[in-house]
């Protein structure tokens, strides 16, 4: 472990886990005073001085961000986040009580008003591993090939636009979202028409 965030990343998921398992009630104590712990940790670096760790159940695991790599020849369907005023590949959090691919289309139908359908796995990476920037939360991110078969383009809540971008001119990207590394792997592996998923 480098980092704060690192350190304070591990001992909430230990808390979680303890409080999650232990049956005792001293245990669930401490257990209760290391997930605060882990949270101060974070108020002073990250500027959040009110930060705390939720209180989850479960084993802690990884989130997991979907996204939605579509193609028309060399260009690339791109959303105007409303959040940041930045350029990304439709997607964002996978819900729960649906796979992956279901998520990506919800997702796109509710950023862009296409209906879509997954067709490949493009990639799946570790965020932190692939340089975003830092997030209090462990990210995974899958990148999915998906094909438009039905809708249009219907600014919303979170998208204030939604064009075809030439992969050789892309506007600002936010990097919280999808990095220009990302959609260039999409984009490769679309015209190769498939091959192995990549994995960091």
């Amino acid at each position: 472990m480098t980092d704060l965030l690192e350190i304070s990343r591990e001992l909430a998921a230990i808390a979680q886990a303890g409080l999650t398992y232990t049956k005792d009630a001293f245990d669930r104590e401490r257990f209760l005073r290391l997930r605060q712990i882990a949270g101060e940790l974070l108020r002073s670096p990250l500027r959040q001085p009110e930060f705390t760790w939720p209180a989850e159940i479960g084993y802690p695991t990884p989130k997991l961000d979907v996204r939605a790599a579509i193609f028309q020849g060399d260009q690339v369907l791109l959303i105007k986040e409303t959040a940041s005023n930045l350029w990304t590949l439709p997607g964002g959090w996978a819900d729960v009580n649906e796979s992956p691919g279901e998520g990506v289309a919800r997702e796109c139908l509710e950023e862009t008003g296409y209906e879509v359908k997954a067709t490949a796995l493009v990639s799946i990476i570790d965020r932190d591993r692939a340089g975003y920037p830092r997030h209090a939360n462990t990210i995974y991110k899958m990148f999915f090939l998906c094909e438009i078969i039905g809708g249009q383009p219907t600014p919303n809540l979170e998208s204030s636009q939604i064009e075809f971008f030439d992969m050789a001119s892309l506007p600002e990207l936010d990097p919280h979202r999808a990095a220009r590394q990302d959609i260039e792997r999409a984009h490769a592996f679309n015209r190769q028409g498939g091959g192995p998923a990549y994995f960091n």
